[in-house]
Formats: structure tokens, sequence, C-alpha cells
């Protein structure tokens, strides 16, 4: 996980080299354990969830203290589970590891645990590719266990062309699928997880 990732002036997370936005899913609300500096270290929020070959981001609508975004390397993910409730909306819920920042020793970071909640229409066209991609990005890229030290950015060599061709798409689902990479300001590509001086100090 990265806290408050890039984004443009329009909210979409700004890409990776090779990062291909599979979809956008508007209504959901989020939650995260863990996060330094809010109450309890627990935020919720609501907002908008981008998929992508790499990471899901959530981007909230209005921020919640510092907490204005946050990134799931999809390599980071594990433990994930669809959870339908009697009596509540449809969520899905796991661990993610932290992206940890050069220097720094990983046992200062710990796991997070985080829930997607599907507030508004069906969740039959996000889930089901959730959990495809997840699948096909583990099984190219070979991941066994969480705690082994692996590049996020791997994940970026999974094909995904195909399981988006044959996606379902469900009428009752306002998951957006991207047909073609938004073009905006596309020159812009960040490299790594590892931000920059000028990049910590805004």
């Amino acid at each position: 996980m990265a806290l408050n990732p890039q984004l443009f002036d329009n909210g979409m997370p700004v890409p990776f080299i090779n990062e291909i936005f599979v979809l956008t899913r508007d209504g959901v609300e989020f939650e995260i354990d863990k996060i330094p500096g809010s109450q309890g270290g627990h935020v919720k929020a609501k907002g908008v969830l981008y998929l992508s070959n790499i990471r899901m981001v959530f981007v909230a609508n209005k921020p919640v203290g510092s907490f204005t975004a946050f990134d799931m390397p999809m390599l980071y993910i594990h433990g994930e589970k669809f959870n339908q409730p009697i009596f509540f909306c449809n969520n899905i819920s796991g661990l993610v590891e932290p992206v940890v920042p050069e220097n720094e020793n990983r046992a200062l970071y710990s796991t997070h645990s985080f829930k997607i909640l599907f507030k508004e229409g069906g969740c039959g066209t996000f889930v089901p590719l959730f959990f495809n991609l997840i699948s096909s990005v583990r099984q190219y890229n070979q991941r066994t266990t969480p705690e082994v030290e692996i590049n996020p950015l791997q994940a970026s060599q999974t094909p995904v062309d195909e399981m988006m061709r044959h996606a379902y798409v469900d009428p009752s689902d306002p998951t957006k699928i991207f047909l073609q990479q938004p073009t905006s300001q596309s020159e812009l590509r960040r490299r790594t997880y590892q931000l920059s001086p000028t990049e910590r100090a805004m």
C-alpha cells in the first residue's frame, strides 16, 4: 500500500509506465486501518475505486484528515474475500502489505486490513473482474507468500487484454470499463513507487 499516491487534477491516479487501467467504480465506501494521523488509525470514506493491471486505488470524494487516496499493489494483496451479508451491502475484505520506502526497516510497517463496500448498485461486473485479475497477476508472477519482498510493478507484465475481452457486464453494476486508456496528461508516468524528495515535500 501507499498512502496518498499522486493524482491528476480530475482525481485519476497518475499511471506507472506500462500500467493499464481496467475499470473505475463509483459509489463505494472504503475502510482501512493503521493510517498514521487518523483517529485510532482507522479511516472510512466514500469515493471512487480504480483498478489496473498493477494496483487498486481508492480516491476519496472528500479528504478525511490527511487521507485523500490509498494505493494497493495487486501483488501485495492477500486474504481477499467476497462477503454477502444478509442485512448489509456486499463487500470485499482483505489484507494488503505496505510498500516500504527504500532504506527503511520493514518491521516498522504492519499489514493493513481493508474493506470495499458496494453502496450503490450491484457488483456483478467488478467482483469477477477483480478476482480474475488478481488471480492472473499471481499466476503470471508466481507469487507464493506475502512476506517475500517483490517489486509491485512486476504486475505490469500480466497479460490482461484477453481477460478484458471476455468480461461480463452486469447492467445493475455502475462499474465503468476502460475500452481505451485515458489520454489526458498521458506523457506523465511514474517509474517507481518511491517518491522523489520534491514529491515528498508536497
